[in-house]
């Protein structure tokens, strides 16, 4: 397999929040290493292992404190009505429940499936679906699960055998192409074992009712049959490789930073941005996010403290550049703190 991307020394855990810069600065990592499958054309990353992976209750990855995300799980919500209907779904890997809670609100008969699951909802089963569960259902719901798990078409198999070879499901995962074309290296971390295009799909799938880009075109999703899962070969044409300037941008975004960065955003994005310039010279000062779970702690490989905006914005001085990692909460940020800094979304054009 010809290998795409190389990094060493990631944390494994983007959003898991330590107690001391200590113990985040020496927290397990594990290594990058992107290659394409020559057979199903998923690319993945080969040095991953996933027996280090155990989640855990100081892993938060919450995005529903925003409001701008708050509204595009109403979006998604919105195509699972259509697509899926609100009778007899499933959500496997509902984290801490935000997704499935919204479409009970929105009158769906829902359950769902996570072993770390923390909250007590009765609808909510703290355990992986799976052939010995009683429950099936006429949709299944799977939003940024896929992208974690080592062979992901064997997952696919499992979910179409447990809910008897039939009904259709909702797929939603992080687009490979959008972080391809935004040189976005930020986007690339140890968690996600894979990184799929709307491509790898027609070929999992022989029935394919709706597909599309989402949240900015950075997600991408697609609701199929599960039943008419396949695995097609990748045509020899269809070989990929990644822009051979995909990370010219850690140099030049250091130029203007007279001192340390700020960056608003504490999650993947800022973890591996932060680690990235802290290697390339160029060390991030300050870490605001709007999560108070994260505030007051600290992120795994650069050991730096997460603050809330009314502990970093008031002694900023105006002109100050901030870095927003993710710019579909550009407006949003700018709507908090005010038009006396200088905003840099990272993944712009």
């Amino acid at each position: 397999m010809k290998v795409l991307y190389r990094e060493k020394g990631f944390p494994i855990f983007q959003n898991r929040m330590y107690d001391s810069a200590d113990e985040a600065v020496n927290c397990p990592r594990g290594d990058i290493e992107l290659v394409e499958d020559e057979a199903t054309g998923v690319v993945s990353n080969s040095a991953f292992r996933p027996e280090l992976m155990e989640y855990d209750g100081n892993y938060q990855n919450e995005q529903a404190v925003s409001s701008r995300f708050r509204q595009h799980l109403q979006d998604v919500a919105d195509i699972v009505e259509r697509d899926l209907g609100f009778a007899r779904l499933v959500e496997v890997g509902c984290g801490k429940g935000s997704f499935l809670e919204l479409l009970q609100a929105r009158g769906a008969d829902i359950t769902g499936f996570d072993a770390t699951y923390e909250g007590d909802n009765p609808r909510i089963q703290r355990k992986l679906f799976s052939a010995d569960v009683t429950v099936q259902a006429d949709g299944l719901v799977l939003r940024h699960v896929l992208e974690h798990i080592k062979d992901p078409f064997s997952f696919l198999h499992q979910l179409k055998e447990a809910n008897g070879r039939r009904g259709r499901i909702y797929i939603e995962v992080p687009c490979f192409d959008w972080i391809c074309e935004r040189r976005a290296w930020f986007d690339i971390f140890y968690e996600h074992v894979n990184y799929f295009r709307l491509s790898d799909f027609s070929r999992f799938f022989g029935e394919i009712v709706s597909s599309g880009h989402l949240f900015g075109n950075q997600y991408l999703y697609v609701v199929a049959d599960l039943g008419s899962l396949r695995q097609s070969p990748l045509p020899a044409e269809d070989g990929f490789s990644l822009p051979d300037d995909f990370t010219r941008a850690i140099v030049e975004q250091q130029s203007g930073d007279q001192t340390g960065a700020v960056v608003w955003g504490g999650a993947s994005k800022g973890v591996i941005f932060s680690l990235l310039r802290a290697r390339a010279g160029s060390p991030v000062d300050k870490i605001i996010d709007i999560n108070p779970e994260k505030q007051g702690r600290f992120l795994p490989g650069t050991g730096l403290m997460v603050h809330s905006p009314e502990q970093v914005l008031p002694e900023l001085p105006k002109g100050s550049r901030i870095y927003v990692m993710n710019s579909n909460y550009l407006q949003e940020i700018r709507s908090m703190a005010g038009e006396h800094f200088i905003y840099i979304g990272i993944d712009h054009d």
